[in-house]
């Protein structure tokens, strides 16, 4: 055998070596503690959307102008809603939006203008693109039933909602939450 196989590492080679090693260590150590704090953070924001706040992104134009298709908006989770808020549900496999517009027992009536009033009370609808009574195939003045909510897009035109039997009153199992944020577009950052 000759003398290069067993030839002692000189001391610079043993100090690159331990170098190599300690990196080695410290690269899995990093690698660790940042898959940890990513899986904690994804935990985290699982437990918040589950429990607390819904980000949706809204498509359609029954709440033009008040909410574009596009918008990301925050539903913060409620369990009372009171009239003007906007609200999210489920309906078919689908999140709406609407605002609502009468809460259990409210007596609703829509005249031929689109003019709606609460319990005989007119309601300024200043977020209103256009107001209509059609789409509709219920009689007014009509009672929100027990546990349910009256809710209206504000493209009263292009809008299917409470007004019809197809959409109905919202019950308290479909509701998501009010929507109190816009996160996107950044021009409309804020609360809504």
């Amino acid at each position: 055998m000759s003398e290069k196989q067993f030839e002692k590492p000189s001391i610079e080679q043993l100090k690159a070596e331990l170098k190599r090693e300690n990196s080695k260590k410290e690269y899995r150590k990093v690698l660790r503690n940042t898959l940890i704090v990513v899986v904690v953070v994804a935990a985290l924001a699982v437990l918040v959307s589950s429990f607390f706040v819904t980000v949706l992104r809204v498509t359609g134009e029954s709440m033009t102008p008040t909410l574009q298709t596009g918008e990301i908006v925050i539903a913060q989770n409620s369990s009372t809603f009171d009239a003007g808020d906007l609200i999210a549900f489920y309906y078919n496999n689908k999140v709406l939006v609407k605002r609502v517009l009468g809460s259990p027992g409210d007596w609703i009536d829509i005249d031929s203008e689109g003019n709606v009033s609460v319990n005989g009370s007119l309601i300024q609808e200043d977020y209103v693109s256009d107001k209509s009574l059609e789409p509709t195939d219920i009689s007014f003045p009509y009672q929100v039933p027990e546990n349910r909510y009256f809710v209206l897009g504000d493209h009263r035109q292009a809008s299917i909602d409470s007004r019809s039997n197809a959409v109905g009153c919202v019950t308290k199992e479909q509701l998501i939450g009010k929507i109190v944020f816009r996160i996107y577009p950044f021009g409309a950052f804020g609360g809504l």
